[in-house]
């Protein structure tokens, strides 16, 4: 059963002492920029009515956290497994060096979306955003996928300056044709092909349940697909030769 939570007035800190407490999960109401919740977490659920602040699911490792509403910067940072639904936007740095789990937006996300993030042996980190996505979207991205669905850009660009900066490992999937993006040298971007579009059918079929949407729907568009340039890698700026 999950425990009734009241955030009112309540520190951050008592706040997580009490979800750390609540073993079946919480519901909290009332949540008003409390920072840092669920933070290191594992098997729960967590349902929030409000705004959480800064680096919701910091560490995340296998709870489950939903957010009716918005969500401050550093959400899911270096989370290790679990999933994050925000039914809202969030703000910048979402997925910092994240390596595990799942972080799933209806709306928009900020600057340095994915930045840092990596995958290790079976785990396989995924950002999915319904709306656009800031400047520097995975600058430094090591692995993982990152998807940006542009649903909500009224025809505006789906992401902002320096998409990919440092890039070297990884996947980016943009539903669009990405005329009006600039990708640095350093990275290929080219139309998905069909078994590309059989792969980001597997990464969205989840955010399309969690979210009410169809995924026919969501897939019926061009999509771009942007990885790192073998033939001109980063690793020389990095690796000590």
């Amino acid at each position: 059963m999950m425990k009734s939570i009241d955030a009112s007035g309540m520190d951050f800190s008592e706040l997580n002492r009490q979800l750390r407490e609540a073993e079946g999960g919480a519901e909290i109401s009332a949540c008003l920029g409390q920072r840092f919740i669920g933070a290191g977490m594992g098997k729960r659920k967590i349902r929030i009515h409000g705004v959480p602040g800064n680096a919701l699911g910091a560490y995340l490792n296998g709870a489950e956290i939903e957010v009716f509403g918005n969500a401050q910067d550093a959400v899911g940072d270096t989370m290790n497994a679990g999933t994050i639904l925000i039914h809202g936007s969030i703000g910048d740095t979402a997925g910092y060096a994240m390596r595990g789990g799942r972080i799933y937006v209806r709306g928009n996300a900020g600057y340095r979306t994915g930045i840092h993030m990596k995958a290790y042996r079976e785990h396989l980190p995924v950002i999915v955003i319904g709306g656009k996505a800031g400047s520097f979207l995975g600058e430094y991205q090591a692995g993982g996928v990152i998807v940006v669905l542009g649903l909500h850009t009224d025809g505006g660009p789906i992401v902002s300056n320096f998409p990919c900066t440092g890039m070297h490992g990884g996947k980016l999937f943009l539903r669009s044709r990405c005329e009006d993006v600039l990708f640095p040298k350093q990275v290929t971007a080219r139309p998905a092909s069909p078994e590309d579009m059989e792969e980001l059918r597997g990464y969205l079929k989840e955010y399309c349940e969690l979210l009410s949407m169809d995924l026919n729907a969501v897939l019926d568009a061009p999509f771009t697909l942007v990885t790192p340039d073998s033939a001109n890698p980063y690793r020389q700026m990095y690796v000590a030769n």
